[in-house]
């Protein structure tokens, strides 16, 4: 089998990094709205090379993860009155559905954002630690220049990103580009989880 490497931008023979074994991860939905014709094409596509993997013969674990909770799906239950769960509780329902109706088999392992924030919450500790991201009025950012690899796989300098760029501006930020990694709660009522930073949730970026 060949794929295409993104980093050298060549098409290579697939060589596993341990023997015979392979690790797959697959960015799965934001369960906020039905699923749509996106989400078929990627899922299929990745059944198809997880299926070829395993008919190939290699050991195959398969992650495709859930985030069931974001600002959209916290948006969402605003417009219907009830509570974000509800909302990710029911699409993702819907979300699996579909995925049986496309006979897209189960990932091995579905984590969901909201079953591994303390995960979350000690990783972006570690980056803090080293440097690379900041608490800043109870968000944290990741501090993008403090990265000097950012930026390879699109072949984009950060003075190209910085110019063309399209990330929300905040006085909270040391720099344009830096995002997200854990956002402050606007109100008591909202949902949220306590960490050393104040109570929040996890940022889109790192779930």
């Amino acid at each position: 089998m060949k794929v295409y490497n993104t980093l050298t931008q060549e098409v290579q023979d697939f060589t596993p990094i341990n023997d015979n074994q392979v690790k797959m991860y697959v960015c799965g939905p934001t369960v906020y709205d039905y699923p749509h014709l996106g989400h078929a094409r990627c899922y299929i596509t990745w059944d198809v090379v997880a299926r070829y993997l395993r008919f190939k013969g290699y050991d195959l674990t398969y992650v495709r993860n859930i985030t069931d909770v974001d600002d959209k799906i916290i948006n969402k239950a605003k417009e219907a009155n009830v509570a974000p769960q509800e909302i990710a509780e029911r699409y993702y329902d819907e979300f699996k559905s579909a995925m049986y109706d496309l006979n897209i088999a189960d990932p091995d392992i579905e984590p969901k954002a909201t079953e591994n924030i303390q995960g979350m919450i000690d990783i972006i500790s570690a980056l803090i630690d080293k440097g690379y991201a900041y608490p800043s009025e109870g968000d944290v950012y990741f501090r993008v220049t403090k990265y000097k690899k950012y930026g390879r796989l699109s072949k984009q300098s950060i003075d190209d990103l910085e110019s063309g760029s399209r990330v929300e501006t905040s006085e909270k930020k040391e720099d344009p580009l830096d995002f997200a990694l854990w956002k402050a709660v606007k109100s008591e009522h909202e949902l949220g989880w306590d960490s050393p930073w104040g109570k929040g949730r996890p940022g889109w970026h790192i779930e």
